[in-house]
């Protein structure tokens, strides 16, 4: 039999279903055709269940999410890393809740049928449980997101439950948490002892019997990762922690080779696009420099015999 803490999950996971459900349904802007075909929480549910691997991917915009909404992509992630990857900053503190918004607005506009997570930036939800309620209303409300992402430690677990008893679904962050780089120094991968993989299998338990519905762990020890997997009943996406878990996430910006500098070791680049943007670029200066761009074919013309009777006219009118 069920014990009463699991019982209790499953009751928060089907009025967090319901709820996001209801919320987005009612976003008319979206559309009902587009609401029809859209990835849920129950096909990353049953998924998991059949052991089908999900694809997550992190974008920030509407051109990039139109490219891997066609892509065969479960999971769209708008994550903080914007800030970085977007503004040019150099940690992920900066990203306003008015900026994650309209990113993630514009997302789902390019992406109206990927599964949604919206990421909860620095100071939305560390001030009181209320304000974190609050904030992550907003990105159902105003952005047609699914989920929100919390980078969570003990202390936020009554935030973990009260997010997630309000009807949003709650996606904990574990491992490597990008917004404690003020306390941390620098990251390195997590779980590399004993000791630490007790902690945080204990840590990925807490966060799903407060009502976590699906976790992401970060730069995590590819053994423990797979452990916690095995443990979970929720869907488990990897970010550099290894095969083992039920889906893999990377920054579209990585995949498609448009990012540089020192990058992460768990990022794999699927193309050099940067390379060639550069060489694009180089290709269309030298062209206006030359006078070849723009040519007849890219130019407006005016209809014809409309220059001799426009020349006629400014003759007769001096």
């Amino acid at each position: 039999m069920a014990s009463f803490s699991t019982l209790n999950t499953i009751i928060l996971r089907l009025q967090c279903t319901f709820c996001s459900t209801i919320v987005t349904e009612r976003l008319l802007v979206f559309g009902a055709s587009e609401m029809d075909n859209r990835i849920t929480i129950t096909d990353l549910w049953q998924a998991k269940q059949e052991r089908r691997r999900v694809v997550a991917v992190s974008c920030y915009d509407y051109t990039t999410a139109r490219i891997v909404s066609q892509a065969n992509v479960e999971i769209i992630l708008v994550g903080d890393s914007a800030a970085q990857l977007i503004l040019g900053f150099d940690t992920t503190l900066p990203a306003t809740m008015d900026f994650m918004v309209a990113i993630t607005a514009a997302v789902r506009r390019g992406a109206p049928n990927v599964y949604l997570i919206a990421d909860m930036p620095f100071l939305s939800y560390h001030t009181t449980v209320a304000d974190a309620v609050r904030n992550a209303g907003r990105f159902l409300a105003e952005a047609g997101a699914q989920m929100v992402k919390i980078e969570a430690t003990t202390a936020h677990l009554d935030t973990i439950q009260t997010v997630a008893d309000a009807g949003i679904a709650v996606m904990a962050h574990i491992g490597i948490r990008p917004q404690r780089i003020s306390t941390t120094g620098r990251f390195r991968a997590e779980a590399t002892t004993a000791e630490m993989a007790v902690d945080l299998i204990k840590l990925a338990r807490q966060m799903i019997q407060a009502g976590a519905d699906a976790l992401l762990i970060e730069g995590t020890a590819t053994e423990v990762a797979q452990l916690i997997t095995e443990q979970s009943e929720v869907p488990v996406i990897s970010c550099g922690s290894g095969s083992g878990c039920d889906g893999q996430i990377l920054i579209a910006p990585d995949i498609l080779g448009l990012s540089q500098g020192r990058l992460p070791k768990f990022t794999k680049a699927y193309d050099q696009l940067g390379v060639r943007a550069i060489e694009a670029m180089r290709a269309y200066s030298e062209d206006v420099k030359s006078g070849k761009f723009p040519d007849a074919e890219h130019s407006y013309h005016m209809k014809d015999g409309e220059l001799q009777r426009l020349k006629e006219l400014l003759q007769a009118n001096p």
